[in-house]
């Protein structure tokens, strides 16, 4: 059922009954500051919060949303910036010790890139979108040379995006540094919405398998 804001803040009064007098401490203690662990890039997407599929408290992850959970490279003079300075802070700042990189399946960014919906969109009406989603332009045409545009394509760029993403984090200069240091450690995931199950992916052997 769709959550209108009533519903939302019916929602807040029950949490501050509930989870807010329940976790008391927690919040006095972040009231402090924050310290993550791990950071984790989802997707936009209503169905597949972290909090959730991960089961955390509030303070465990520092979260960055956007349309198919990607990270774009490295980049002075673009116009991308949101995900990288969210990343310089959790990496510089904060410290974060995992990035993880959960991409998802029915995704409707990725099905955007996979059949060019919005190509030649005008920005406002789809252009935005399409201009994001261009991250993924080469994986898309390798992946449909290979197997057309059906759905085990566009599960295909799915996974596809992770890689891509991953690679992307390696361009920022302060990622490189603490990997090889051991101060941090990059995951990628993919949360299948259809059975609820989280697959991780093994970056020596390129594939991903149930968590």
């Amino acid at each position: 059922m769709s959550q209108g804001f009533d519903d939302l803040i019916a929602g807040y009064r029950r949490f501050r009954e509930t989870g807010w007098k329940q976790q008391r401490d927690r919040w006095a203690e972040l009231k402090e500051g924050q310290s993550p662990r791990a950071m984790v890039i989802a997707c936009s997407d209503s169905r597949v919060d972290p909090s959730i599929i991960f089961d955390t408290s509030p303070g465990e992850i520092f979260v960055v949303r956007n349309v198919s959970a990607l990270v774009p490279p490295f980049e002075l003079g673009g116009l991308r910036h949101g995900v990288s300075s969210a990343l310089e802070f959790a990496v510089t700042q904060l410290e974060v010790e995992e990035i993880v990189i959960m991409a998802h399946g029915a995704c409707g960014g990725v099905n955007a890139a996979l059949t060019r919906r919005f190509r030649d969109a005008p920005p406002g009406e789809g252009g935005f979108i399409a201009r994001w989603m261009s991250m993924l332009d080469e994986a898309r045409d390798r992946i449909v040379a290979e197997m057309g545009e059906g759905p085990e394509a566009i599960r295909a760029l799915e996974l596809e995006s992770v890689r891509v993403s991953l690679a992307n984090l390696r361009t920022f200069p302060c990622i490189p540094v603490r990997e090889s240091s051991g101060r941090l450690r990059l995951r990628g995931a993919y949360f299948a919405v259809a059975d609820g199950v989280l697959h991780l992916l093994d970056e020596s052997t390129g594939t991903f398998s149930p968590a």
